[in-house]
């Protein structure tokens, strides 16, 4: 059953992306398409992020193209391993979260896992696909909520500290520099 769905625009580079939330028997499931920009190259990259009830990620995909390259990544977890088109991720072992850098979307899984209250702060590392590249990194990132609607996420790998507005489902609506809802 679809919960939501939203439309992001693009900030940073000519894009758009729509992606759907959808409820399942056992979990929760994120479908979407991203078109845009990339290094002088069009893309579009339709996305999959399926995570149990507790909203923890057991796997990901990513297909589409970037100018004549074609996208295909294969994820998936076991709650702490990590594969990457079959092969073995050691970096992102340990980690919860899939975060698809490309996309906003995949915020709204630490944000609905964590569930913080007013005034709480989590560091919520994530395995965090470094598109357009066949691997996983490990993420460091931070949230804290500020209010109803607020969060402070910091990333510091990419010098990222800024205020994002999420919707009532977890969906950022405006994050900063890099994507703002046309449509929620």
């Amino acid at each position: 059953m679809i919960e939501a769905a939203i439309l992001w625009r693009r900030l940073d580079t000519e894009g758009h992306d729509s992606c759907q939330l959808f409820r399942l028997a056992d979990g929760w499931r994120l479908t979407g398409m991203a078109v845009f920009g990339h290094e002088g190259k069009a893309c579009v990259a339709s996305y999959e992020a399926e995570c149990d009830a507790a909203w923890r990620t057991r796997s990901s995909k990513v297909t589409g193209w970037l100018g004549p390259q074609a996208l295909d990544f294969q994820i998936s977890t076991d709650g702490g391993r990590w594969t990457l088109n079959g092969v073995e991720q050691p970096q992102v072992v340990g980690c919860i979260d899939v975060d698809l850098g490309f996309t906003p979307a995949t915020n709204l899984l630490a944000l609905r896992r964590y569930a913080l209250a007013i005034g709480q702060q989590t560091p919520a590392p994530a395995a965090y696909l470094a598109f357009p590249e066949p691997r996983l990194e490990r993420l460091e990132q931070t949230y804290r909520r500020l209010d109803a609607t607020k969060y402070n996420y910091t990333a510091s790998a990419y010098g990222y500290d800024d205020v994002l507005k999420v919707s009532e489902h977890g969906f950022v609506l405006d994050y900063p520099g890099l994507w703002k809802a046309a449509q929620a």
